[in-house]
Formats: structure tokens, C-alpha cells, sequence
């Protein structure tokens, strides 16, 4: 999945040079019986590639690529950014049969879901080109990085995220049902299961997006 984000271009710059960092979710937590007093714990980590950076007037518009889960062991430096150890965090990968057809039944659905939405009568500020097809681009190319390849997860671990991205014209609460789906995609440790659950999205998306098609079509008339 590749994120374009705001930030400030020098620490962008010096983050350039290694081209990798981590980018992880914070969770709140109580460290106090009052609960007035709160704390935050690193729930989500993962390794992105750092793939262009944009000089703005204010700041700098990033694009970052994400590689694979991490799991953080501890923080070694809060100046000028956060620095820690980390180690990788890869599925349990059983039944390699069964994980194979899916693989390929997932991988089907994400054509056919893009095929749909490429019909979709995007508003100006959307790009062409779908989040589904760059997301299954992305999830079957190899990626070439200098870093440790157990960083890098299997292929069919990468399609089993591909299928978490927003449809084209999605409505805010559509996207907020992808983000809650997402969080629960990077806790499952089972490719299998996360292949299924993958399929079942995709398939929504395809009846959600066959059901826009049939409305805009209604409003083209």
C-alpha cells in the first residue's frame, strides 16, 4: 500500500539516506487507578520503504510503501525521532495446498473488483488508476530492499492484504468500516484465515461497487 503524507521535509531528507523506517499505531492506556492519566503502547508496527519525497512551501508530501509487520522490542533514541529494535512478525503458514487456491481465488476477485470500478465516473481529484490494482500490483512483485529478507513477507501474505483498500467514490462510513477491518487483518497471524476474510471483502466491494455502476447509470439517463 503505498501513503502520501505532510511532514517536515529535513527529517525526511536524513530518513531518505536508509530509504526504510517503521511507522506504527499508538494505543492509549490507563497508568493510573484515577484514569485521568494516560499513556501510549506501540499496538501496530510496520516497515515501510520511503519511495519519493515532494518539497512543499510548508513541509514536504512523502510517499511510503509498506513491506511487512514488525513487532517492536524496545524504543533506544525519542530525538530527533523515535528510534528501537524491532524484529519481524510473519504468519503461520499451513496447509500451503489450500493457501494456494486462495490465493488465486483472491487474486481473481481483485481483477474483477477493479475491472468494475474502472467504470465508476470518478470525481476530478481521484487518480485513474484503482487503490485494488496498485494494492494487487504491489502484493506480487518482489520487493528488492537492503534490509534482512525475513523482513519481507511471503507472497501469499501480501495478497492476503491487498484486498484492504478503499473503492473508488467510498462514503465516509464505508471507510471507516476499512480501517476497523484493517486493524483486524494486522492482528490475525493466519493466512488462511486472512485469505478468507480478504475474499469475503472483496466480493461486498464487487456488490457495492455493481450497485454504484446501477445508480450511476440511472443518473446518466
Amino acid at each position: 500500500m503505498c501513503v502520501q503524507s505532510l511532514c517536515d521535509y529535513h527529517l525526511w531528507q536524513s530518513l531518505l539516506r536508509k530509504k526504510l523506517f517503521v511507522h506504527f499505531v499508538l494505543d492509549p492506556i490507563l497508568i493510573s487507578n484515577s484514569g485521568t492519566e494516560a499513556s501510549f503502547a506501540a499496538r501496530y508496527g510496520c516497515l515501510v520503504n520511503i519511495e519519493n519525497i515532494e518539497r512543499l512551501d510548508v513541509g514536504a508530501l512523502v510517499s511510503i510503501r509498506g513491506i511487512g509487520r514488525v513487532k517492536l522490542l524496545n524504543f533506544v533514541q525519542s530525538e530527533p525521532y523515535l528510534k528501537g529494535e524491532v524484529i519481524p512478525l510473519q504468519d503461520r503458514f499451513i496447509g500451503a495446498n489450500e493457501i494456494s487456491s486462495k490465493v488465486i481465488a483472491v487474486k481473481d476477485a481483485l481483477r474483477s473488483l477493479n475491472s468494475l470500478e474502472i467504470k465508476l465516473k470518478a470525481p476530478k481529484e481521484e487518480l485513474l488508476q484503482t487503490c485494488t490494482a496498485n494494492s494487487l500490483t504491489w502484493a506480487e512483485k518482489e520487493p528488492s530492499l537492503e534490509c534482512d529478507q525475513s523482513f519481507i513477507p511471503s507472497p501469499a501474505e501480501r495478497i492476503s492484504f491487498a484486498a484492504f483498500q478503499p473503492i473508488t467514490r467510498s462514503t465516509q462510513s464505508e471507510t471507516l468500516k476499512l480501517q476497523q477491518q484493517k486493524l483486524r487483518a494486522m492482528d490475525l497471524k493466519d493466512t488462511l484465515q486472512r485469505l478468507d476474510n480478504s475474499l469475503d471483502l472483496v466480493n461486498e466491494n464487487i456488490s457495492m461497487v455493481a450497485a454504484k455502476l446501477a445508480i450511476q447509470s440511472l443518473e446518466m439517463q
